[in-house]
């Protein structure tokens, strides 16, 4: 069992929801429990997956929770895009939001790969 804080692919993925909570501050009251509380959770989902993963003590569980956290990513990627088109988000936090969120992706991908299943 390993500590999920330890992960730099946790941290980054922690990183980003404290940054997608400031985010959504600024959506419009009526997005409280819309959109600005779907990206919210989705956000958190990623961090909670690994968290739990590590939390399993088998190696199948932590891939399973890894695979989990990596498409819920692409759900927040949906997202962030929607909000983007909406004017939710400037494009310029979308694209810094977005390459976090790649960024993210890409290392969860990386630690599937170093899982033995």
């Amino acid at each position: 069992m390993q500590d999920f804080r330890n992960l730099d692919v946790w941290k980054k993925a922690h990183n980003f929801t404290l940054k997608i909570y400031q985010v959504t501050e600024t959506f419009p009251k009526i997005e409280t429990f819309g959109l600005a509380a779907m990206l919210r959770k989705g956000s958190s989902q990623i961090a909670m997956k690994i968290a739990e993963g590590c939390g399993q003590g088998t190696d199948g569980a932590l891939a399973s929770c890894l695979k989990q956290a990596r498409g819920m990513g692409v759900e927040v990627e949906y997202q962030l895009l929607l909000s983007r088109d909406l004017q939710f988000i400037e494009a310029e936090s979308y694209q810094v939001l977005q390459d976090q969120l790649i960024e993210v992706r890409r290392m969860l991908s990386g630690l599937m790969k170093a899982v033995p299943v």
